[in-house]
């Protein structure tokens, strides 16, 4: 079939193409409503499809924004994706979304892959190990925006939340209620808001005058976590609460807790740093450490748009407060 083009609206709906081309991109202001119903039936009688190619070319513009998850099993990640989603759909600008899983190999093809695609702004989870590309994007006044993680030693706009501080409150909050024996599990301390967290447990033992036990230190990937919780559960020394530095982390620990037949809340009580779905339909009453997720997604959006706009100014950290539930 061929192809439909604009002039052809235009000589089925009796108008200019430059009329049909101000209707397309919404500029009705000198429009009469005949005029725009005429056009919208003919585009409707033609199957007509605007040639967004074209348009881009044309605008230097091609209204597509990538997203770079470090990894899309996080709830958190998945409600930040969505706010920003949302804030560009009312721009008619379209989000692509990639899974870095957390291997920078696989988020540094996926910069170069959107950013040859024209893309016209970057909102990346940094794995924090493409420091130069990361550096040279900043240099050239690409926009980019980083989210969750923080990028060191680069000014860049970042939208965080206050890992270290939220986790101190909650092992002050284990200590208050009399435990002396809290572990501490995470996944490998790649990332900046695992070592900050991990910072935030140190420090809150460190003030209670409690002797920091590097064995209830539990650090491993998820499929290695439950042979080191089973060696954690063998010592002599046992931990009476756990703080789970994540949504993954609270699975593989309940997962090894149901093998064990320990319940959260009666046989260990349990801090998790994330957004849990669903998580008042759990029997026993659990803490979380919840962050703003949609209004860090909205934040990142703005600042993105922002700069896409070129109403640049100088680059910042917001820091996001979270709450312990």
């Amino acid at each position: 079939m061929e192809r439909v083009t604009m002039a052809d609206v235009a000589r089925e709906a009796g108008v200019s193409k430059s009329t049909v081309s101000q209707y397309l991109n919404k500029r009705y202001e000198y429009m009469g409503e005949k005029t725009k119903q005429k056009i919208e039936e003919a585009i409707e009688a033609l199957g007509y499809q605007p040639n967004f190619l074209a348009r881009s070319l044309k605008q230097k513009r091609t209204s597509l924004i990538g997203i770079i998850v470090a990894n899309i099993t996080h709830y958190f990640s998945t409600e930040v994706s969505r706010a920003i989603e949302d804030f560009f759909h009312q721009y008619d600008l379209q989000a692509i979304v990639c899974n870095a899983d957390d291997d920078p190999e696989k988020e540094k093809k996926y910069i170069e892959m959107l950013r040859a695609k024209q893309v016209d702004g970057l909102i990346i989870f940094p794995t924090g190990k493409n420091n130069d590309l990361y550096e040279s994007m900043v240099k050239q006044g690409y926009p980019v925006v980083f989210v969750d993680r923080k990028v060191e030693n680069l000014d860049v706009y970042s939208v965080i939340t206050d890992n270290s501080e939220s986790t101190y409150q909650a092992i002050q909050h284990f200590i208050k209620k009399g435990h002396r024996n809290i572990a501490f599990v995470v996944q490998p301390l790649t990332v900046s808001t695992r070592m900050e967290r991990l910072h935030g447990y140190k420090k809150a033992v460190k003030e209670a005058g409690i002797e920091l036990n590097p064995n209830f230190i539990i650090e491993a990937n998820i499929p290695e976590m439950k042979e080191k919780l089973e060696s954690l559960f063998s010592s002599e020394e046992k931990p009476t609460a756990i703080f789970a530095a994540n949504d993954r982390v609270f699975i593989a620990l309940g997962e090894f807790l149901k093998e064990k037949g320990m319940k959260f809340g009666e046989d260990l009580e349990i801090v998790v740093f994330d957004n849990i779905p669903f998580s008042q339909l759990l029997e026993t009453p659990i803490t979380f450490i919840i962050q703003p997720a949609s209004e860090m997604g909205r934040k990142a959006a703005e600042l993105l748009y922002k700069q896409i706009n070129k109403e640049n100014s100088d680059p910042e950290v917001f820091v996001f407060p979270s709450k312990i539930i």
